[in-house]
């Protein structure tokens, strides 16, 4: 099973800009699709963004796209998220997450990461 690391995280200014970046163990990155996943307090998690293994497809939840962008570096074992002209209401830890396959659904992705804190202040 591979093993994921978020890192990347912190506080930002509302308008600002993060890159959070996911390294994997254990196993071959281009072996899985990736997501990305976040929770903000009192809320359940949700759906961020997801690609495909060779990173020809990407999938954003409405709220990000236009402003949050997916990649991978399948040489590097790692994903990003960058995101862009944060808003409060990003705020949450963010997840990554590791399947087989292409997916935007939570219960399908089998391999987490620990999460990494994200605030964006006003």
């Amino acid at each position: 099973q591979v093993q994921l690391v978020e890192s990347g995280g912190g506080l930002v200014q509302a308008g600002g800009s993060l890159r959070l970046s996911c390294a994997a163990s254990g196993r071959t990155l281009s072996s899985y699709a990736m997501g990305w996943f976040r929770q903000a307090p009192g809320k359940e998690r949700e759906f961020v963004a997801a690609i495909s293994r060779s990173g020809g497809s990407t999938y954003y939840a409405d709220s990000v796209k236009g402003r949050f962008t997916i990649s991978r570096d399948n040489a590097k074992n790692t994903v990003y998220l960058q995101m862009n002209s944060l808003k409060p209401e990003d705020t949450a830890v963010y997840y990554c997450a590791a399947n087989p396959t292409t997916t935007t659904t939570q219960r399908d992705f089998g391999s987490w990461g620990q999460g990494t804190q994200v605030t964006v202040s006003s």
